[in-house]
This record gives C-alpha cells, sequence and structure tokens, in this order.
C-alpha cells in the first residue's frame, strides 16, 4: 500500500512533466497518462526499500501501539526471533523487487518510450531488434543500438524523386546534444553518387540537421536505470573488453542489486523503534520517521553515485556502502534492544 501511493505520487509529477509535449504530433493527454502508468512499476522498484521501512514501521507498530510486542517480549521471544518473523514479508518483497526490476519495470519502461516517441514522429518506426528507422523529410536515419546502449547511425539522404543520393554511417551519436536543432555524429564516412561520379569522404565530427527531437534516441538507447539487471552487466562486460568507461553502467548494476539486498535490512531497521521511544507514537510519526529515514538512504545513494564517477572511486563498494551502513546500524539497535 506504502509502494503504491508513493509510485502513484511519482506518476503524478510524471505526468505534469508531459504536458509540454501534449500536442507535439499526435502525442495527445491519454497518452501521457498511459506513458505515467506503464513506468509505475519501475518507479515502485526504485522506491521500494523505502516503501518497506515505512510499511514495516506502520505495520509493527500497530502490534506495539496494542501492546502485542510487549506480550510477546514478556513470554520470552527474543527481538531477534522477531525480527526473523518480520524477515519473511521482507523475504516476499525481495522477489517481487527481483520481478519489477527484472522482468517487469524496465520492458514496460522502454515500451512507454517507443509509444511516446511514435506519437511525437509518426514517421518513426523499428525494422528488428538492432536498432530503429525513422524518415525526417528526404533522410531516412537508422540508430544502432547494442545491449540497450547508443551505438552509431546510418543516414540515408533522398532526392525529391526518391533517388538514393548518399550514405553516411557515424560510429557514435551524442545523444546529449539531441534536440531539434539536430544531433552531433562522430566519425561519420560517407557515399555519395553523383550522375557520373561516385566519391566518399571522412569527417570526425558532423552536425546532422533534424527535426527530431531526442525521444527518437530513446528508442535505441536506454539510461542504466531503464536497462535490467542482465543487460546492464553484458554492457559493462562490453564497454571494458573495448576500453570504455563504465563505471556509470557498473554502478547502475550493482545499486540495482544493492537495492534489492537493502529490502529485508529496511525490515530490519524498523524493529528497534517499536521497543524505544516510538513504541506509542501514531502512524502519522512512524510514517515521518520513515521517510526521513528513506530520504537519507536515497541522498547518501546520490552521493556515492557522484563519487563513482567524478572521483574513479569504486562502483561496487560504493553501492554497497548505503546498505552496508543501513544493515549495521539496524543490527546494532536490534541487539540494544535485545539486551534490555
Amino acid at each position: 500500500m506504502v509502494a503504491a501511493v508513493l509510485a502513484t505520487l511519482g506518476a503524478l509529477f510524471l505526468f505534469l512533466e508531459q504536458q509540454d509535449d501534449i500536442g507535439v504530433g499526435s502525442y495527445t493527454t491519454p497518452d501521457a497518462l498511459g506513458f505515467a502508468l506503464m513506468t509505475l512499476p519501475a518507479q515502485i522498484s526504485q522506491l521500494l526499500p523505502v516503501s518497506v521501512l515505512i510499511g514495516s514501521m506502520l505495520g509493527l507498530g500497530t502490534l506495539a501501539r496494542g501492546s502485542e510486542l510487549t506480550i510477546i517480549r514478556v513470554a520470552g521471544i527474543s527481538v531477534w526471533r522477531i525480527a526473523a518473523s518480520a524477515l519473511i514479508a521482507g523475504g516476499i518483497m525481495m522477489v517481487l523487487g527481483i520481478a519489477l526490476s527484472e522482468y517487469i519495470g524496465p520492458p514496460l519502461q522502454k515500451l512507454a518510450t517507443q509509444q511516446k516517441a511514435f506519437a511525437k514522429s509518426s514517421s518513426a518506426s523499428f525494422a528488428g531488434p538492432g536498432g530503429a528507422w525513422v524518415r525526417d523529410g528526404n533522410l531516412i536515419l537508422s540508430v544502432e543500438r547494442n545491449a540497450g546502449s547508443l551505438g552509431g547511425m546510418l543516414v540515408f539522404e533522398l532526392s525529391p524523386e526518391h533517388q538514393l543520393l548518399a550514405i553516411g554511417r557515424a560510429t557514435s551519436v551524442n545523444a546529449g546534444d539531441a534536440t531539434v536543432q539536430g544531433w552531433e555524429l562522430s566519425g561519420f564516412e560517407e557515399t555519395r553518387f553523383g550522375t557520373n561520379l561516385i566519391s566518399g569522404s571522412h569527417v570526425a565530427r558532423r552536425k546532422l540537421q533534424s527535426g527530431l527531437s531526442g525521444d527518437f534516441l530513446a528508442l535505441a538507447a536506454s539510461e542504466p536505470n531503464r536497462l535490467t539487471i542482465s543487460e546492464l552487466a553484458e554492457l559493462g562486460a562490453q564497454q571494458r573488453a573495448n576500453g570504455i568507461e563504465s563505471n556509470a553502467v557498473e554502478f547502475a548494476f550493482w545499486s540495482r542489486i544493492a537495492r534489492i539486498a537493502a529490502i529485508p535490512f529496511a525490515v530490519l531497521l524498523a524493529i528497534p523503534f517499536m521497543f524505544g521511544s516510538m513504541r506509542g507514537a501514531g502512524a502519522g510519526a512512524k510514517s515521518a520517521l520513515g521517510l526521513l529515514l528513506g530520504v537519507v538512504l536515497f541522498l547518501a545513494q546520490d552521493v556515492v553515485e557522484s563519487g563513482a564517477l567524478v572521483f574513479k572511486l569504486s562502483p561496487m563498494l560504493l553501492a554497497w556502502l548505503p546498505v552496508a551502513v543501513m544493515g549495521i546500524v539496524a543490527l546494532t539497535l536490534i541487539a540494544r534492544s535485545n539486551s534490555r
């Protein structure tokens, strides 16, 4: 229930962000609403540790206010035994987290992105799993994709009479500069067909003028947080093998695993508060505390991600650092509660 509430709020904000795109091409308000709803599973998977923490505080708080936990302790049941019982729910939520982050969330996010791009540019279409094709005026473009990452681009230039004038290929495309003014192509080689002459050229960089937005590139390239764990592992191995900087992908890979592993620790972290000063607190206070702890966890994750990318520190170590700290704090507090 907590996850549904948080994800619904996130979807609402995402829907509001879509207002600028409504009216572009055939992209309508129902399309924007569908886009927001299709991202719900991915948002739930990202918010699952925080949702579990708040939900655990609310559920255990109900038992604490009714003195059920006190009676259990008086009966000789240790806090560790209570924690073990609560971990059953944590295990169920871990299975849900794996399903959402690996099999449900990323595919739906990709489908939502595809449908949005198709609606905004009715000429965009897929031609097999290797890339996305689009026609923009006299240009036919094909963006290659490889394990979710942006590869090269094929450019076919046609005359008004639909005759082939030139074929070009770029080794990479700068998605960060994908605006309505054009895209930055690197390593561009072109073969141009004249009436009696075929010529070739090579330039290090070329600015391709196009009326298409970066939404088209999103069909062929996904951000690391939109890829599955297996796709992140494949992409990271590919980048390392080719000598490409892979810190962002590796951090996303380990962070995804660490986020799932954080779920049982979120359950454990809620338990000590039920035997302390928060035992008789209301649901609002427990929700506020859980949300505060969750925000701290998310801020810590952002800080360590910056460290992994800026200072070239170990992505695996930094991804697991917030989870390890949360686990140590939870186990320490449970040990203190059990000794009272």
